[in-house]
């Protein structure tokens, strides 16, 4: 594979191999502790209550900001496929812990959220309360 030419910023290349000024590599990298890191804002005129869930799940959001986008939606389905295919209480728990999230987050996101949204999150948390009577009585 043949060599690529290094190029200035006008277009013109470099003359006798030059290295970019900086570092020895050429590239600057921000140093490890100067990642960005996620703000949780408390939200305005919240109730004290509220508040203190906010600073508490603060650490956990961000935990969840962290990882792969694949990683909760992978646990939430194993969970909803083990509660659909498990019978009984094992199946209805499996459920459970995933509406104690789906509330969770429902209840992080409520000041953001219009009526249809808002509408849509209480829809979703008794149709899983319907199931998980169902499952818990099979």
């Amino acid at each position: 594979m043949p060599k690529r030419r290094q190029t200035r910023a006008g277009g013109r290349s470099r003359s006798g191999g030059q290295r970019p000024r900086g570092n020895p590599a050429g590239r600057t990298a921000p140093p490890a502790d100067a990642r960005p890191a996620l703000a949780i804002p408390i939200t305005p005129g919240a109730s004290g209550t509220r508040q203190a869930v906010e600073r508490f799940s603060a650490r956990p959001l961000v935990f969840l900001a962290h990882l792969p986008k694949w990683v909760p939606m992978l646990v939430a389905l194993g969970l909803l496929i083990t509660g659909f295919l498990v019978p009984g209480l094992i199946g209805a728990a499996a459920l459970l812990l995933v509406a104690i999230f789906l509330g969770w987050l429902g209840y992080m996101s409520w000041p953001r959220l219009n009526t249809a949204g808002r509408v849509m999150r209480v829809v979703a948390m008794a149709c899983m309360a319907a199931l998980i009577v169902w499952q818990a009585r099979r």
